[in-house]
């Protein structure tokens, strides 16, 4: 595997020199999508709205290795890829913006071949191109944003295909490219100290997908675990909902002080209920010392999908209930934090990872707390910028404590207590370069649970290690 890793580097290095690609890593919105300038002026000609729009492009290059336990399989990836945006100015307070992406498989394992010791299949690297169909290395195009926006003073109201960041539902852009949602979505800022925004989504990209899917087609993508019973979970295609409804407010009732609340309601399925306080105190000179508190509780709703319990999401009147915590301090050049995050015994705590990521405190980029009751994790992490170079870095270590694997009412990916250790490190690059970003993240996590001489319960979960090298270039 560390032979294949070093052949990723080396084609990564002279790639770089022919395609400087770009695209924010992780949660953040993509860079290539904001605007270079402030707000254009109204247009009064829908020509003139056309030809003073903005257009915005971005490359990305990928390369990402997994190296498993001895005894089961390793695999590696290349991806590169490309994308426009086009976004008009105003008219009378009317925008139109339409965007998409390709990408190549340039060279990879087979990530359609199972583990011949568990029978598995590939978990992080098919998620660079298309799950559906781990053979397909061309046919990798999505229509990822066409909307319609409408803006009157301190209020907005998005139609149609967009990119989102919520609690429950935002871009989890940690491969190639983010979750998509559709929908109606609006925003309204009411003033300087409180914001509203909700609306109905319809239809979702996932990302690690290139097609657009109904709420609740959308729902099974990803590997969808055991039932409560133990048995494999039949969810795909069988379930029933007309959508998404969302609501959130977000006030500032003091210097330092932030509250959200938020509520993601899946119709025939289930209600999300969303809370979390930040505050940041000034202590001496630029030092600040940053806290916060954060619960979710989650009812299943109707049948929870469907009337079947063996082909439902999740199981009628079952609930989950998660708290957590943060505390830390910051300087401009530095941020250190303690997180922690408990999901109670009262149930399995349920989102579909297709929508995004964990809003918990302790999340990790590469492994997931949904599926799990009875949790308790520590996160520790520290961040450190360079400004003079350019340069971030980030060091975070983690403690899950869950139910044993095969505890199936309490954990339905059958994953061990595991420690996970994240290294990240970025570049960014100017004069001949400027607009060319760098990123490696290598992640590690270790397990010895008495139960991993089942190897189902390893495999791609635990003891192992995973590399990652990502160019952007956005223009």
């Amino acid at each position: 595997m560390r032979i294949k890793a070093l052949i990723g580097v080396c084609l990564w290095m002279s790639f770089a020199l022919i395609l400087r690609a770009q695209h924010q890593e992780l949660d953040e919105q993509p860079a290539s999508w904001k605007a270079k300038s402030g707000q254009p002026a109204d247009s009064t000609c829908i020509r003139d709205a056309f030809r003073h729009g903005v257009a915005q492009g971005h490359f990305r290059y990928y390369f990402m290795g997994t190296d498993n336990a001895p005894g089961l399989k390793d695999y590696f990836a290349n991806a590169a890829g490309g994308g426009l945006r086009f976004e008009s100015a105003p008219f009378y307070g009317f925008q139109f913006a339409i965007s998409g992406f390709y990408i190549f498989n340039l060279a990879s394992s087979d990530l359609g071949a199972v583990d011949s010791t568990t029978g598995q299949k590939n978990r992080y690297e098919i998620g660079l191109f298309d799950l559906e169909d781990p053979y397909n290395h061309k046919d990798l195009d999505r229509l990822e944003e066409l909307y319609l926006k409408y803006q009157y003073k301190g209020a907005s109201v998005k139609l149609g295909r967009q990119l989102l960041n919520t609690p429950f539902v935002n871009l989890q852009d940690g491969r190639m490219r983010p979750t998509g949602a559709e929908g109606v979505y609006a925003t309204v800022d009411a003033s300087k100290k409180l914001k509203f925004e909700g609306g109905w989504l319809y239809a979702m990209s996932p990302r690690s997908t290139v097609r657009w899917y109904d709420v609740d087609e959308s729902i099974g993508l990803y590997p969808m675990g055991t039932q409560p019973t133990g048995l494999p979970s039949q969810y795909k295609d069988n379930l029933q909902s007309k959508g998404i409804f969302m609501l959130s407010s977000t006030v500032k009732p003091a210097k330092g002080v932030k509250v959200q609340v938020a509520d993601l309601f899946t119709e025939n399925m289930f209600n999300a209920a969303f809370a979390q306080v930040d505050i940041a105190v000034p202590l001496k000179g630029e030092t600040k010392l940053i806290g916060a508190a954060q619960g979710i509780r989650q009812d299943a709703v109707a049948d929870g999908g469907n009337a079947d319990p063996a082909l439902t999401y999740i199981p009628r009147g079952s609930k989950a209930m998660t708290f957590g915590a943060k505390i830390g301090l910051k300087q401009p050049k530095w941020e250190l934090s303690l997180n922690y995050n408990r999901i109670t015994q009262h149930g399995r705590y349920l989102m579909p990872r297709e929508w995004g990521r964990d809003p918990f405190f302790t999340f990790m980029p590469r492994e997931r707390n949904e599926g799990l009751g009875d949790v308790h994790a520590v996160m520790a992490k520290f961040d450190r910028n360079f400004p003079k170079i350019r340069s971030k870095a980030g060091l975070s270590m983690g403690y899950y404590h869950l139910p044993a694997p095969n505890d199936f009412p309490m954990n339905k990916y059958g994953m061990p207590t595991y420690a996970q250790l994240n290294l990240d490190l970025r570049h960014t690059f100017h004069k001949m370069l400027q607009g060319l970003e760098a990123q490696v993240l290598i992640y590690g996590k270790y397990s010895d649970h008495d139960l991993l001489s089942n190897r189902r319960f390893e495999f791609n979960k635990v003891n192992m290690l995973g590399y990652n090298l990502i160019l952007n270039y956005h223009f």
